[in-house]
């Protein structure tokens, strides 16, 4: 499965509104999780089965709460059993189907 998250602390930790340093901590949770996967300017998507990915979600939400009162979290998941590697499969056909589209 994919399953793309953001979370966050819902009061950021000073005046200028970021929360970077909290999100960091979540992001080492992920790294060091072992899982496929990438992080953009919203969201970090994993790849794994359920209860592997379920578990580092729930262990960066456990991260942020420790240090905020309120965190947030958003999912969205690809649940498509017996498939890996769709991390990059995906774009990868999204690519080869542009192309195409163009003629390259």
């Amino acid at each position: 499965m994919l399953v793309a998250f953001s979370v966050a602390p819902t009061v950021a930790a000073d005046d200028t509104g970021s929360v970077h340093d909290a999100v960091a901590d979540a992001i080492e949770i992920v790294r060091a999780s072992g899982l496929p996967h990438t992080t953009d300017a919203m969201f970090t998507t994993l790849e794994g089965d359920w209860d592997e990915c379920m578990d580092v979600i729930r262990r960066c939400c456990a991260a942020l709460a420790d240090t905020a009162p309120r965190v947030g979290l958003v999912l969205k998941a690809d649940i498509r059993p017996g498939f890996t590697g769709e991390l990059t499969g995906k774009v990868e056909r999204l690519e080869a189907a542009l192309e195409r589209r163009a003629g390259i």
